[in-house]
């Protein structure tokens, strides 16, 4: 039962008031006030050094690892990182594959050492990992089997980019150095005593945004694990208040990754956040129900972090399965919201299983507002109450904060918000209303707090957690020569929660397999456009001159 006598700025004054482990004070970041944690690790290696164990953190199919091993693992690439490329802090080390520990370990190996880790979205074509690489300019990549061949593609430009492969044979086009004999030779070394500084920059996460490429945001050691620490504050707020709280146990708790690693819900939510309560990850290479379910029974899965596609594919299969999930205690959610009813569908599996979900971006480093258990039921459609270390507010459109109950564009500012857009500060600066950084997302408070994310002002879609471009893939539809006017929109997915629609002006009738082949190149496989409307006419405009997407979008759904 929530208590109702405790506020929720009364519950954050006294679970961080002085000597408490989440003690916050102020602090100045670029020439703004923050809150910090006083207890927090000051750097990513810290985090890793300090949290040292012979308990399980890794897991994938055979492979399982320690915190210890990952921890010396990573120890030994840092040393091969200085020693044989010769990467020095302010660096950048790309990292492009899948789920695999390796991907754990070279993030943690790069930061270590002072080195920007810059993760690329696995699933994007050649061209978007081109885009990216000529960005970010790394002084090292490391990648899978996959990842390499993609990269051996569009190999004249980057012949001489330092690779380093994982679970893959050479490959004829692209020389490449081999893992293990990579770390074997610096096994038993210290790691690198290279200074670092909390605000040191740690990180480069490119983010698709509504129009042109994707922008690399880049956060620091401090930004981070901020955020690593307010959801650690989020669960001891919720108890002190008596909304929820997580089951005592003697068994080490883990978590099940569905979510890939390139996303800042993986990076951050899922596989980081384990690290201070020592909690397992177990890697998935690819979802699947039944795989999940006998994983969640076999290695005693505590807490799953999931898409609404996946969590409710969890919620079918809990009625079905002979599986033992009663480990199961917090069915999360990540990338894209639960519609209500799912919540409390996932409340109905079993009487320890409690729903929880978030709000966060790239830009927040996941973090900005948290809603589990019994606050999530009483509020289904709400993203949850703000971070202690991070502020919010919505703006209308004339400038003016708006009032409780009336929607506006939800800006905030605080520890855990990046520092900036990699090489691009035209898009910094306009992405920012002075201190405040405009999400793009319009947004309510209720009467208690809670906030409620209504609609998105940028012109994106959220497919199965991925954020996807409009523009970018009107652009790609536009280089057709067939095709004179294009307009991209979402289409709402049962399981996804959003597919991608487009309206086409064509010279004439184009063949769908033809057209999804010819955008192969341009797009990844999930921007592809799954419904196609082609039209021999201009497509409609509204009094701007602009084309009339929300028309067309109504108009696409009623065909459906």
């Amino acid at each position: 039962m929530v208590n109702t006598n405790i506020s929720y700025a009364q519950a954050i004054k006294e679970v961080c008031r002085s000597g408490q482990p989440y003690e916050l004070k102020p602090t100045q970041i670029r020439g703004q006030t923050c809150a910090i944690f006083v207890n927090a690790p000051l750097t990513l290696r810290d985090l890793i050094a300090d949290n040292r164990s012979e308990l399980d953190f890794l897991v994938y199919e055979e492979t399982r690892l320690t915190f210890d091993e990952v921890y010396r693992q990573s120890r030994a690439l840092a040393n091969a990182m200085c020693h044989d490329y010769a990467i020095k802090p302010g660096d950048r080390v790309a990292i492009a594959m899948r789920n695999y520990p390796e991907w754990v370990i070279t993030f943690l190996a790069a930061t270590s050492i002072g080195a920007l880790a810059v993760p690329l979205n696995a699933w994007w074509s050649p061209a978007d990992m081109a885009y990216s690489l000529t960005d970010s300019a790394p002084a090292l990549v490391v990648v899978d089997r996959e990842r390499l061949e993609r990269l051996a593609e569009v190999d004249e430009k980057f012949t001489n980019l330092p690779t380093l492969r994982v679970r893959s044979a050479a490959h004829a086009r692209h020389p490449s150095d081999d893992w293990h004999a990579l770390l074997e030779a610096y096994r038993h070394h210290d790691m690198p005593n290279v200074e670092l500084d909390p605000d040191d920059d740690a990180i480069i996460f490119y983010t698709s945004g509504s129009t042109g490429h994707p922008k690399g945001v880049v956060s620091s050691h401090r930004a981070i694990i901020h955020a690593l620490m307010s959801w650690e504050l989020d669960w001891e707020l919720r108890a002190y208040r008596g909304a929820s709280s997580l089951p005592e146990t003697e068994q080490q708790s883990a978590m099940l990754l569905t979510i890939p690693l390139f996303h800042v819900s993986g990076c951050h939510a899922a596989m980081l956040s384990s690290i201070r309560p020592q909690r397992k990850v177990v890697c998935m290479p690819k979802w699947e129900v039944n795989s999940g379910m006998e994983l969640i029974e076999r290695e005693r899965i505590s807490a799953l972090m999931a898409t609404p596609a996946i969590s409710g594919d969890v919620v079918v299969a809990s009625a079905t399965t002979h599986r033992d999930i009663s480990s199961l205690h917090v069915l999360g959610g990540g990338g894209a919201p639960r519609a209500p009813q799912q919540v409390r569908a996932i409340d109905a599996v079993a009487d320890q299983l409690m729903p929880a979900t978030g709000w966060g971006m790239t830009e927040t480093n996941a973090i900005g507002a948290g809603i589990a258990g019994i606050d999530y039921l009483t509020y289904p459609a709400s993203a949850g109450l703000h971070s202690a270390v991070m502020t919010l507010r919505i703006m209308a459109d004339d400038g003016n904060e708006c009032q409780i109950g009336h929607s506006g564009e939800l800006q905030i500012r605080g520890t855990s918000l990046f520092k900036e857009y990699w090489n691009n500060p035209t898009a910094t600066a306009a992405a920012f209303d002075g201190d405040w950084f405009r999400t793009g997302d319009a947004a309510v408070f209720n009467a208690d707090g809670f906030l409620h994310i209504v609609d998105r002002i940028k012109d994106i879609i959220i497919r199965g957690g991925e954020n996807i471009g409009c523009g970018s893939v009107e652009a790609a539809l536009a280089e057709h020569p067939n095709i004179l006017e294009a307009s991209v929109y979402s289409v709402p997915d049962e399981r996804l929660g959003e597919e991608v629609g487009a309206t086409i002006y064509t010279t004439k009738a184009l063949d769908d397999q033809e057209l999804r082949a010819f955008l192969a190149s341009r797009l990844a496989h999930f921007e592809i456009p799954r419904y196609v409307s082609q039209r021999s006419e201009p497509l409609p405009r509204i009094a701007s001159g602009k084309i009339a997407k929300r028309q067309l979008r109504t108009d696409a759904i009623d065909r459906l």
